[in-house]
C-alpha cells in the first residue's frame, strides 16, 4: 500500500528593470506581446516557457496556452520552449500578437544516448545499448537507481534478497563471467565510479546500459560485466528558476507467510517438540505491525545566458517490517556550469554530500530461529527473563537476539568533481576532469550479558566493539574529441587518458566484561579483558591501495544515416597484477546497417526503422584484492618459539605464494542485433544474440609444499562461456490526446558453461 504526493511549481524570474538617462525613450520602446502556443494537433500547450532571448524576462502559458509578455523593443527575440518539443525563436518586429505551433522533438527524447566518454545519436548506435529516460522510469517506492529501470532492459537481472532497508539491489548483466571476481556491472555516475545508491533516484535524468563488449571495451578491465551510466539532472541555459517538490509515504507488510506447525500440531504429536503449555507466535514477536518509508525530495534549477545551476536535497526515513531494521538517508547534490569567451570555455563544478545511519541487527539469524522454535514455548520466564532452552544446539530466543544487541552504523560520503572544457573551434572539445571522493564508515556494537553469545560465559558483563574504515578515490581524465561532417559523411574521433588511485584503510577494537553495561560501546577501556591473562581484548588495522592507468581512443563513422562503424581501443595498466602482465590491450569494433533508409525501402511506409548490428570486443576482469601477485605474510597461530630469556616470540609464515605471471581474465564477446519499429513508432523493439568467452580465469589451486611455501596459489587457469538471447518489445496499445498507455516487454535467456 503506497501513497504518493508530488507538487511542482515554476517560478518565473522577474524581468530586471532597465535604467536609462532618457526614461521617456525607454517607455516608448517597451512593447507588450500576446499570443497562444499550441502543438501540432492544435491542443493548447500548458506551461510552455516564453523567454526574451538574452534576458531573464519571461513568462509561461496558462491553461488555455495563452501568454502576455512585455519586451524591450521590436528587435527582441522570443524563445518558446517546452519539454519534448523543438524550441522556436521568433523576432518581434511589428507583430503584437504572436501565435506559435511547437513541433515534437524526437531527437531530444529518443535519439541521443550516453556512451563511454560521450554521447551518440541513437540512429548511429552499432552496439547493444539500452537507454531509459526519466519520463520512462518506474514510479513508486524506489530504493535505488536499479529499481527505476527494473523490467525495462533485456538481460539485466535486478533482485533484492530481502526487505531489509539497509540492502540495495543486486544486478547482473548477461550471466557470470568470473569465478572469484565481481559479477556486477561497472556503475558510473556522471562519469565517476559509484554505486546504485550514490545519488537520489529523484535526481537522475537518464540511465544507459552498455551491454556488449563492443560498447564497454573502452572501459577495459572494468567493463567485462557491462557498464551502467547514470546521468543526473542539470539546469538549462536561459531558463526560469524552477522549483519542485516530490514526496511519498509507503507502508509494507508480509505478502505471504510460510506455513509452519503450530501449537495444535504440537499437542497432536505431529512435531518432535514437547508441549510446554503456551501458544507463541515467534514471527510476530520479532516483527512490527507494518513497515513504512517516507521520502521527500526538493529540487531547484535554472540558468542565464552564460550559466546553469541545479540543486537537489532528498531525505528518506524507513522502518522495515522486522524490528530494529531502520535506515535514514540524506543526500545533497549541487551542479554549476559557467560559459565564458563566447562558449569557448566552460567550467563545471559538481558536489555530492550524503549521510546514512542505520541500525545493526541479526535479523536474518533471528528469523531462522523464529521459524524453527517450539510454538508452545513461552517468550519469557515468569521472572521476566528470556526463556532459553540451551540443551538444544544452536537454539536461541529470537526476541532476545534483537533486544540484547545494541548497535548502529553511520556512513558519510562526499564527492567533488570539476570539469574544464575548451572548444577553440566548433566540434573540437578538450575536457579535463578532476575528481575526488571519500567514503567514511563507522559502526559500534554492544551485546549484553543476556545475549545468546554470552549466556554460557561466566563473569562476562557485556561485549563491545567499534570499527571504522574509509575509502578514497582520486581520478583524473583528459579527453579530446572532434566531430565533423563532410556532405553525407559524419566523423567523430576521441583520444583520452585516465588515472585512478584508490586507497582503503580501517581500524577496529573490542573489549568485554565491563563494570556496568550502561557504558555500552562508549568506554572500551573499562573492560577487564585488557588485563586478564586467559581472555583478551582485540584491536586491528589495515590499509591497501591500487592504481589503474589507461590510454584510450575511439573513431566512429556514419554515412547517409545508412551505414555506421565504431572502433575503439584501450591500453590499461594495473598495480594488482604480476610484474610480467601489468598491462593489457582491449580493442572493439561494431558495424550497423539501417536497411529502412535504403532507397529500395522507400515505399514501405509501415516500416519506420529496421537496422542490423554486429559487434566484437575484448574486455578484462580485474580482481578485488590489491596484492594477489605478491608474497603475503601473517603470524603463525601455532608457531611461537621460546627464546633464551624464556619469552615466547611470535613467528611469521607465508600465507600466499607469489605469481609474477598473474594477469587479467580476458572476455571476448560477439553480439548480433536487430532493431525494428513499425506503425509510426507505436510498436518496436530489439533482438540480440551474444556469445562471450572468458579465458585465464583466476582461481586458487592446490600446490605441493615444498617446493612451494604455501599450499595454495592463485593462477590463471580455466575458461567460461556465456551465450544467450535478449528480446525487448516497446508498444503503445492506446493513444489519445490526453491519455497514452505504453508498455515494455523483455525476455532473456542465458546459458553458462565452464569449458
Amino acid at each position: 500500500m503506497c501513497f504518493f504526493l508530488t507538487i511542482a511549481g515554476i517560478i518565473p524570474a522577474k524581468a530586471s528593470e532597465l535604467t536609462s538617462p532618457i526614461p521617456k525613450v525607454v517607455q516608448q520602446q517597451s512593447i507588450t506581446i500576446s499570443g497562444v502556443v499550441k502543438d501540432q494537433n492544435g491542443e493548447a500547450v500548458i506551461g510552455a516557457s516564453i523567454l526574451e532571448k538574452g534576458t531573464t524576462n519571461g513568462t509561461i502559458t496558462d491553461i488555455d496556452g495563452q501568454y502576455t509578455l512585455k519586451v524591450t523593443n521590436s528587435n527582441s527575440i522570443l524563445a518558446i520552449s517546452y519539454i519534448g518539443y523543438k524550441t522556436e525563436e521568433v523576432r518581434v518586429g511589428s507583430n503584437r500578437k504572436i501565435d506559435v505551433i511547437l513541433n515534437e522533438d524526437a531527437g531530444i527524447l529518443d535519439e541521443v544516448v550516453v556512451i563511454g566518454y560521450g554521447t551518440q545519436r541513437k540512429g548511429d548506435v552499432t552496439s547493444a545499448i539500452a537507454s531509459v529516460k526519466a519520463e520512462d522510469f518506474t514510479v513508486g517506492k524506489i530504493g535505488d537507481a536499479a529499481e527505476l529501470i527494473k523490467g525495462k532492459v533485456a538481460g539485466l537481472s535486478i533482485t533484492k534478497a530481502s526487505g531489509n532497508p539497509n540492502e540495495s539491489s543486486s544486478i547482473m548483466l548477461r550471466g557470470i563471467t568470473t569465478l572469484t571476481g565481481n559479477v556486477s556491472p561497472l556503475v558510473l555516475v556522471d562519469g565517476i565510479e559509484g554505486s546504485l545508491t550514490t545519488v537520489a533516484p529523484e535526481n537522475i535524468a537518464s540511465i544507459d546500459v552498455l551491454k556488449d563488449a563492443s560498447a564497454a571495451a573502452i572501459y577495459g578491465t572494468r567493463g567485462a560485466n557491462g557498464v551502467i551510466l547514470i546521468t543526473t539532472k542539470t539546469g538549462k541555459r536561459e531558463s526560469h528558476v524552477n522549483t519542485s517538490y516530490s514526496g511519498y509515504l509507503s507502508f509494507s507488510n508480509w505478502l505471504k507467510k510460510s506455513k509452519f506447525m503450530d501449537t495444535r500440531d504440537v499437542i497432536n504429536g505431529l512435531t518432535p517438540f514437547e508441549y510446554e503449555g503456551y501458544d507463541t507466535d515467534w514471527l510476530k514477536a520479532i516483527t512490527r505491525k507494518s513497515g513504512y518509508v517516507q521520502n521527500h525530495s526538493l529540487s531547484i534549477d535554472g540558468g542565464s545566458k552564460n550559466s546553469t545551476y541545479s540543486a537537489n536535497v532528498t531525505y528518506s526515513d524507513e522502518e522495515g517490517i522486522m524490528r530494529k531494521s531502520d535506515n535514514r538517508n540524506i543526500r545533497i547534490q549541487l551542479d554549476f556550469n559557467q560559459y565564458v569567451l563566447n562558449d569557448m570555455l566552460k567550467f563545471n563544478l559538481n558536489a555530492l554530500i550524503g549521510r546514512q545511519t542505520h541500525t545493526l541487527n541479526e535479523n536474518a539469524y533471528a528469523y531462522r530461529q523464529a521459524i524453527i522454535h517450539n510454538p508452545s514455548s513461552p517468550l519469557y520466564n515468569e521472572d521476566g527473563s528470556y526463556y532459553e532452552n540451551l540443551n538444544l544446539l544452536y537454539y536461541y530466543n529470537p526476541r532476545s537476539m534483537q533486544d540484547e544487541h545494541i548497535g548502529d552504523a553511520r556512513n558519510r560520503y562526499y564527492r567533488m568533481t570539476g570539469n574544464i572544457t575548451f572548444e577553440p573551434i566548433k566540434g573540437w572539445q578538450t575536457n579535463l576532469m578532476l575528481s575526488m571522493k571519500e567514503n567514511m564508515y563507522k559502526d559500534q556494537n554492544f551485546r549484553t550479558s543476556k545475549h545468546y553469545s554470552l549466556l554460557l560465559r561466566d563473569d562476562y558483563n557485556g561485549s563491545a566493539s567499534k570499527s571504522e574504515n574509509s575509502t578514497r578515490s582520486d581520478n583524473i581524465e583528459l579527453t579530446s574529441k572532434y566531430d565533423f561532417t563532410i556532405k553525407k559523411n559524419r566523423f567523430s574521433a576521441l583520444v583520452g587518458y585516465s588515472y585512478l588511485y584508490n586507497v582503503y584503510d580501517g581500524f577496529n577494537a573490542g573489549n568485554g566484561n565491563f563494570p556496568t553495561e550502561a557504558y555500552l560501546y562508549n568506554n572500551l577501556g573499562q573492560g577487564s579483558l585488557l588485563t586478564e591473562k586467559d581472555r583478551h581484548a582485540w584491536m586491528g588495522s589495515s590499509k591497501n591501495d591500487n592504481t589503474l592507468v589507461g590510454f584510450f581512443g575511439r573513431v566512429s563513422y556514419g554515412y547517409d544515416d545508412r551505414y555506421n562503424a565504431l572502433i575503439s581501443v584501450r591500453h590499461e595498466g594495473s598495480s594488482k597484477f604480476g610484474e610480467n602482465h601489468k598491462w593489457g590491450t582491449f580493442p572493439s569494433i561494431s558495424l550497423g546497417w539501417t536497411i529502412s533508409n535504403e532507397r529500395f525501402m522507400e515505399k514501405q511506409e509501415w516500416l519506420n526503422n529496421l537496422k542490423l548490428r554486429v559487434g566484437y570486443g575484448v574486455t578484462g576482469v580485474i580482481p578485488s584484492s590489491s596484492y594477489l601477485s605478491q608474497y603475503e605474510y601473517n603470524y603463525a597461530p601455532y608457531g611461537d618459539i621460546l627464546n633464551k630469556e624464556g619469552d615466547w616470540i611470535k613467528t611469521l609464515e607465508i600465507t600466499r605464494n607469489p605469481n609474477k605471471e598473474l594477469k587479467w581474465e580476458t572476455t571476448k564477446e560477439w553480439n548480433f542485433g536487430l532493431d525494428w519499429m513499425v506503425l509510426n513508432g507505436r510498436l518496436g523493439g530489439s533482438i540480440d544474440y551474444y556469445i562471450k568467452t572468458t579465458s585465464d580465469l583466476l582461481y586458487d589451486y592446490s600446490v605441493p609444499v615444498p617446493p612451494n611455501l604455501h599450499g595454495v596459489t592463485k593462477a590463471n587457469v580455466g575458461k567460461m562461456r556465456n551465450s544467450g538471447v535478449e528480446v525487448m518489445i516497446n508498444a503503445i496499445p492506446l493513444q489519445f490526446k490526453e491519455f497514452e498507455w505504453s508498455t515494455t516487454f523483455t525476455m532473456s535467456h542465458n546459458k553458462n558453461k565452464l569449458i
